[in-house]
């Protein structure tokens, strides 16, 4: 039987991401260092080595974690991947990116090559199992290609919108989808 996690040991990790999170909107990345974030969370620097590595660790956890759940959930509570599935994902995508690049604007440039390894890493594994659901009879190479393309599909054009400032019309995503399904 697995043992139980403290709950100080989640709090504890939870306050150094949350100082970081605070941080990030106040001070560019680069500039972070482990002090400020131990400081702001109020705990030592070995507390922090206990969880994290380094601030790129935390970062990544943090990421993963904390800022991409809500786009991760809105994948997961889909069934099926359909034109329909891929535009509301492409809208979680693009509202999580937007609000980023706002919230964080100082560090987002920064933190981009790292958003884009994790959320394309993560849409791929979820569509890799939507896919072998849809298409048990696909070898396994055409599931992970097709899976890559649409991770990547979907995030380069979500920068693409964010970085013009444009949002798509609804005709464009529905057009942009249907291609990328067939």
């Amino acid at each position: 039987m697995e043992k139980p996690i403290d709950p100080r040991i989640v709090r504890t990790r939870q306050l150094i991401m949350d100082a970081f999170m605070q941080l990030v909107v106040e001070k560019d990345f680069k500039d972070i260092t482990i002090k400020d974030i131990t400081s702001r969370a109020t705990v030592n620097r070995a507390t922090f080595y206990y969880h994290f590595f380094d601030k790129y660790d935390l970062l990544e956890k943090v990421l993963a974690e904390n800022v991409l759940k809500g786009v991760l959930t809105n994948v997961n509570s889909h069934d099926a991947l359909t034109p329909e599935s891929m535009k509301n994902i492409f809208t979680s995508i693009l509202q999580f990116q937007i609000g980023l690049a706002n919230q964080c604007a100082r560090s987002y440039e920064a933190f981009t090559p790292k958003i884009e390894t994790t959320v394309k890493e993560e849409l791929a594994r979820i569509f890799r199992d939507f896919l072998k659901d849809q298409h048990p009879d696909w070898p396994f190479e055409k599931v992970d290609l097709q899976s890559i393309m649409l991770s990547w599909s979907l995030y380069g054009m979500s920068t693409k919108y964010v970085k013009s400032g444009e949002i798509p019309t609804e005709e464009m995503i529905h057009l942009l989808f249907e291609k990328l399904m067939d």
